[in-house]
Parts: C-alpha cells; sequence; structure tokens
C-alpha cells in the first residue's frame, strides 16, 4: 500500500477495536526540530499473518511493541516479536520501543530496550512513545552511519620542487 492511500493518524481512543490483516496510517510532525515522517502499520499481532508481518518488519526503521492491559496473551508476545525483529532483521539489537504498563518493566530490562507506559484510552504518553522511538532510529541510524569527518582547516600547501 502506497504511503498516499494511507489514512491519517486518528487521535482518538476507539473501543470497538475489530483487529484485521493491517491497518496503516501516515503522520508528518516534527521531533527535535527536525521533520519526521511517521508511517506507522498496525498488523494486530495474528499468528495467521505473520509471513506479511515479517515482509514488513524487514522494511522497518524502528518498533513500538504495544500489548493490552486487559489481554495477559498479548504481552506474553512480546519476547516473541522481539526474536522475530531481530532475526528478520538479523541484528543482535535494532530500534526498539516497548510501550507498556509497570507489569512490563522487567521484560523490558531482560529485552534491552526501553519502555513507556501510556495509555490510548486516556491519551497518556501516545505521541511522547512514537517521538521517542524517532529519536531511537536516529540515534541508532547515527551509530550505524557515523557522520563523515569535517574537512580539515589545514590551507593546501603547494610545494615547488
Amino acid at each position: 500500500m502506497s504511503s498516499e492511500t494511507r489514512e491519517p493518524l486518528r487521535s482518538y481512543f476507539v473501543t470497538d477495536y475489530d483487529p484485521t490483516i493491517e491497518d496503516s496510517y501516515t503522520k508528518q510532525c516534527v521531533i527535535d526540530d527536525v521533520p519526521a515522517k511517521l508511517d506507522i502499520l498496525d498488523t494486530a499481532g495474528q499468528e495467521e499473518f505473520s509471513a506479511m508481518r515479517e515482509q514488513y518488519m524487514r522494511s522497518g526503521e524502528g518498533f513500538l511493541l504495544v500489548f493490552s492491559v486487559t489481554d495477559h496473551a498479548s504481552f506474553d508476545e512480546m519476547y516473541k516479536f522481539h526474536r522475530q525483529i531481530l532475526r528478520v532483521k538479523d541484528r543482535d539489537e535494532f530500534p526498539m520501543l516497548m510501550v507498556s504498563t509497570q507489569d512490563a518493566q522487567n521484560l523490558a530490562r531482560q529485552l534491552k530496550i526501553p519502555y513507556i507506559e501510556c495509555s490510548a484510552k486516556v491519551r497518556m504518553n501516545v505521541d511522547q512513545a512514537f517521538h521517542e522511538l524517532v529519536r531511537i532510529v536516529r540515534k541508532f541510524q547515527l551509530s550505524e552511519r557515523p557522520p563523515l569527518k569535517p574537512p580539515s582547516k589545514k590551507k593546501p600547501r603547494c610545494l615547488i620542487l
């Protein structure tokens, strides 16, 4: 699906969520004075779409690991998704942020990824979660591609022999 056909990100809580194969959204924002375009894909974590999820993982630059407080099974899936992302990316680490409640702090520490407590229902820290993920992605990308050394300030010397 091209980003032009994705719907804009809604800023309200949907009480009757019906998970589908995927929902995708885009949002333009400025994070730390640098423009960012968020392409958000919600795969609903359904097992029957795991092959499609891996395809999306290959192209993703960062991942929010989100689970439902009311569905403990989704919390149990966090470890599996973390391993799957690392396997698909063929990496030991990759930009991720766990969106969690206090119960997930130990898992986030074990997986060595940061977490942030948030609630879509009361709109607490939702934007902050996406902004923090962008910061994590940018930091990771800088570490992967360090900036080039600035040109030397020495003036060129000409030698005549």
